[in-house]
């Protein structure tokens, strides 16, 4: 569990980062991003690491059966935090598409975490 809680965490950071580089260069520069030295090696980072987080994660809420959370939800999660990682250096995407995404993103990711928390706690 201590590993999952950690992926979870690092993925909100990555997700975040995401947002971040989406706002800050993405919208702002002239150009697109340069594939393989940017956006290559971010999606990258992001997809090995939800590949491990998205079993672990599903068997946990399997397992857990913790309220407000299902494994679909883990699924799409999983299926979206892959997708960001490369949508965030595209400037055609619409801002909306963008921020709806990583609420959502977070939502699950939050939500897991809270309650891997409360679980442990108990």
């Amino acid at each position: 569990m201590d590993h999952l809680y950690t992926l979870t965490t690092e993925l909100i950071a990555d997700i975040d980062e995401a947002f971040h580089i989406y706002k800050t260069e993405t919208k702002t520069r002239e150009t697109e991003a340069d594939f393989f030295t940017e956006v290559k090696p971010f999606a990258d980072r992001i997809h090995f690491r939800v590949k491990d987080w998205e079993p672990l994660a599903r068997d946990w809420v399997l397992v857990n059966k913790p309220k407000y959370l299902y494994p679909i939800q883990i699924n799409t999660a999983a299926e979206n935090i892959g997708y960001l990682g490369v949508y965030v250096f595209q400037k055609k995407m619409k801002d909306k598409r963008i921020t709806e995404m990583v609420k959502s993103v977070l939502y699950v990711l939050n939500q897991l975490k809270n309650q891997m928390a409360e679980v442990e706690n108990k």
